[in-house]
């Protein structure tokens, strides 16, 4: 490791400044500063808050701008990351059982460990644990599978929330034609039984918008919706108000991005009205349905119909609430994005900032993996008020 890693950055400019026989004055009249200035940087007096400051450092050094930061310019995390969606994309292609062919090279689970694996897999990604999720998902689909080839009974909706949370997951990797690949299965293997089916349907949904198809997200949601809708909220479990109140949600989101105002607002507020029947602080067919999700989701629908005033009130009024805590890590990390794009819009960066601060604290995957992340990351960066610890972030992850 070169000596210059463990410097701060305004040290590690004067390291490289004498490795190129620099003098300050010489270096501040290539970057058309004074040489005080210079000199403020390199003692840590004067910090470097701009991305476009940094970019022009770098280039008269001659050197990459993440060299300035004494990190990696591209992570090892994006790696794996690319290799495990790919050993992910050859499980959902193999067709063992159907073709008559024998398990190779893994360990077959027995159906009681196969459901802790999926109850595993389940947690991992609600904590926003995503490489791990990623090297889990192979062997727990192939297991589900085989579990279900030899009792369909029991296998099935184990194979079912297999096919789900990779859905869920290949979504927020940026992959959802892959994710749309799962979620076809899980429809497919929850057919007949209409509460699998609305399950299934959450993460169709989901890949149905991310893939740019509003209207039919819109519609599947919808039908699944209404075909387990009970007559009575009140003589309904909360388990099924909460299936059907995110599949509400689901809905009205998709209206939103179809640019339908009217259809999702109807539709969050017959959310929540359901939502007040089940409360907060539950986690029902891993929907995290309550109050506060369903508020969260109307700061996601003003996102998307571009109100961005109104996203932010959303946001600051539903994340004061205790029940804000109780959420997935997942789930308030990724609205935190949401809401540092609702600033990024509404003219007010520094919150931008200060937001996807709190993301990365929250779920440091949510920001530096997911390709949404990234990209709220690089926006926010641009902005020459951004903080300077978003901009370091930023040149680290090479999103700049």
């Amino acid at each position: 490791m070169d000596s210059s890693d463990r410097l701060p950055v305004g040290r590690r400019v004067a390291h490289w400044r004498g490795r190129r026989k620099l003098s300050q004055q010489v270096f501040a009249d290539r970057l058309g500063k004074s040489k005080s200035w210079v000199d403020k940087v390199e003692r840590g007096v004067r910090s470097l808050d701009k991305v476009s400051t940094l970019q022009d450092i770098a280039a008269v050094l001659r050197i990459d701008t993440a060299v300035l930061l004494g990190r990696d310019a591209q992570p090892v995390a994006v790696t794996e990351r690319a290799e495990g969606v790919e050993r992910i994309g050859e499980a959902l292609s193999a067709y063992e059982i159907a073709l008559g062919r024998p398990a190779v090279r893994r360990v077959l689970l027995s159906a009681d460990r196969l459901a802790r694996q999926v109850e595993h897999a389940w947690i991992m990604f609600e904590h926003a644990r995503y490489p791990q999720v990623i090297a889990l998902v192979p062997d727990l689909l192939a297991g589900a599978q085989r579990v279900h080839a030899d009792d369909p009974g029991w296998g099935r909706p184990l194979l079912v929330e297999a096919y789900r949370v990779t859905a869920s997951l290949l979504v927020k990797l940026g992959e959802a034609d892959l994710g749309w690949l799962a979620a076809d299965r899980a429809m497919a293997t929850a057919t007949g039984d209409p509460m699998l089916v609305a399950a299934a349907t959450v993460q169709l949904g989901q890949v149905l918008r991310a893939t740019g198809r509003a209207r039919a997200a819109m519609s599947a949601t919808l039908a699944a919706a209404y075909r387990i809708a009970p007559p009575d909220p009140a003589d309904s479990t909360t388990a099924e108000l909460s299936l059907c109140g995110t599949l509400l949600v689901q809905a009205a989101l998709a209206a939103a991005r179809h640019g339908d105002d009217r259809a999702a607002a109807d539709l969050i507020d017959e959310a929540a009205d359901m939502a007040a029947r089940v409360g907060d602080g539950h986690d029902h067919h891993r929907t995290a349905f309550g109050p506060t999700a369903v508020d969260l989701a109307r700061a996601a629908a003003a996102l998307e119909l571009g109100n961005a005033d109104e996203a932010v009130a959303w946001h600051e009024k539903t994340t004061k609430r205790d029940a804000w805590r109780w959420l997935p890590v997942e789930h308030r990390a990724a609205h935190l994005l949401d809401a540092a794009r609702a600033y990024l819009q509404a003219d007010d960066p520094i919150s931008a900032g200060r937001t996807l601060i709190d993301a990365d604290r929250t779920a440091p995957a949510e920001v530096r993996q997911r390709p949404a992340g990234r990209e709220a990351l690089a926006q926010v960066a641009r902005d020459p008020h951004a903080p300077a610890t978003i901009i370091q972030l930023a040149l680290t992850l090479g999103v700049t």
